[in-house]
C-alpha cells in the first residue's frame, strides 16, 4: 500500500465501484454500492439493522472479501493487494475494543509499528506522542494494563493503536456505542478534536443518528441489501430526505437535529438598532448551532439575543421566531 495516492495531510480517497457481497448461504448483503468518500472526511454509515453497513466497512480492509466490483483508496485497487499488508495500513476501531489484557497501554499502542519492524526508539515517541493526542498523558498511563483503565479510556487507546502507523484510512464499527451516553458524548468531542488535527478519511458505521449528524462531514443512508438511500451532508439530510425511507429514518424530530448542526450566520441577523436596548440581551457568538441559541434565549426568557463575532464584536441580533422558522 506505500503506493497508494494520498492528499498533503496523509489521508487516501475511498472508491466503491458496484461492491456487493453474496455470503454462501445465499444471502445477499450487499447488492451494488457505490459510494465515493474524498480524502479527509469522514463519512458515516448509517440504516436499520442489517442493512450491510458493518459489512460494507470490513469489505473497506477486506475481513470480508467481496464478491464483487472494485475498491480504491487512491488511484489503487485494492480487491487484487495482499490483504495482511493493506490491513496494516488501514486502522481499524471496534466497539469493543479488543486491547490485549497482558501488554501493557504502550504495547498495545505499538502493535502495528512493531510488526512493521520499525526500530525501537522510533515505536515509543510514536507511541507515547499519540497517547498524549487522545488525552491519556504517557508518564500516567503508558506503563499500565488494560484492566487498570475505564471504558472510555480504553476506547482511546484504540484509536490510538489505529493511528499508531499513519494510516490512509481510518474504520471505525460502533466505536463508542458500548460506553455510557455521559462518557459517549465527551469521546465524541475528543474525536472531533482530533480529526480537525489529524484528518484522516474515516468511515464510521453507527445506528445512532445524533452520533451521525454531531460526527459525520457526510452521511450515507443505506436500506436493505446495502441499497443507498441518500448520501449528503447532516443539514441536507435532515432538511430535504430523498426518498420516504430517509423521512421515516430520521423522524419526526429531524427539524430539532437540523437545528442542532447548523450554525447562527449572518442571513439570520437583524439590525441592532431594530432593538431599544441590545446591549442587555443575552450574548451568543457567531457559529453557534441554532438549537443552542434557541435553548439560551428560551432560558433567559427572552425573545432576542445580541450576537457577537470571534473577536466579540456585535454584528447584529437574533429573534426566537427567526431560529424557530429557520428550522
Amino acid at each position: 500500500m506505500d503506493g497508494t495516492a494520498r492528499d498533503a495531510g496523509g489521508a487516501a480517497a475511498i472508491t466503491l465501484t458496484g461492491i456487493g457481497k453474496q455470503f454462501p448461504d445465499g444471502t445477499r448483503a450487499v447488492r451494488d454500492l457505490s459510494l465515493r468518500i474524498p480524502a479527509g472526511e469522514l463519512v458515516v454509515l448509517i440504516g436499520p439493522s442489517g442493512c450491510g453497513k458493518s459489512t460494507v466497512l470490513r469489505m473497506i480492509n477486506r475481513l470480508i472479501e467481496p464478491t464483487s466490483g472494485r475498491i480504491l483508496l487512491g488511484d489503487e485497487d485494492v480487491t487484487g493487494v495482499d490483504p495482511v499488508r493493506l490491513r496494516r495500513r488501514i486502522g481499524y476501531v471496534i466497539q469493543h475494543v479488543g486491547l490485549f489484557p497482558h501488554q501493557t497501554i504502550r504495547a498495545n499502542v505499538a502493535t502495528v509499528p512493531r510488526l512493521l519492524g520499525w526500530p525501537r526508539d522510533q515505536i515509543r515517541r510514536r507511541a507515547d506522542e499519540l497517547l498524549d493526542l487522545v488525552g491519556l498523558e504517557p508518564s500516567r498511563y503508558a506503563k499500565r494494563y488494560p484492566h487498570e483503565l475505564s471504558g472510555g479510556q480504553r476506547q482511546r487507546v484504540g484509536v490510538a493503536r489505529a493511528l499508531a502507523a499513519d494510516p490512509v484510512v481510518l474504520l471505525m464499527d460502533e466505536p463508542f456505542s458500548a460506553v455510557d451516553p455521559i462518557v459517549r458524548g465527551r469521546l465524541q468531542e475528543e474525536f472531533l478534536r482530533l480529526q480537525a488535527e489529524v484528518r484522516k478519511t474515516i468511515v464510521l458505521v453507527t445506528h445512532d443518528l445524533d452520533e451521525a449528524v454531531r460526527l459525520g462531514d457526510r452521511i450515507a443512508v443505506l436500506s436493505e441489501g446495502g441499497h443507498l438511500e441518500q448520501y449528503a451532508d447532516p443539514t441536507t439530510l435532515l432538511g430535504q430526505p430523498a426518498t420516504g425511507f430517509v423521512r421515516e429514518f430520521v423522524g419526526a424530530d429531524r427539524a430539532i437535529r437540523r437545528l442542532a448542526v447548523t450554525p447562527v450566520d449572518r442571513d439570520l441577523l437583524e439590525p441592532e438598532a431594530d432593538l431599544p436596548d441590545p446591549a442587555g440581551l443575552p450574548t451568543l457568538t457567531l457559529g453557534v448551532s441554532r438549537y443552542d441559541a434557541l435553548a439560551r434565549l428560551l432560558a433567559d426568557g427572552t425573545e432576542h439575543g445580541r450576537v457577537v463575532d470571534v473577536a466579540g464584536h456585535p454584528v447584529g441580533v437574533v429573534s426566537r421566531r427567526r431560529l424557530l422558522d429557520a428550522g
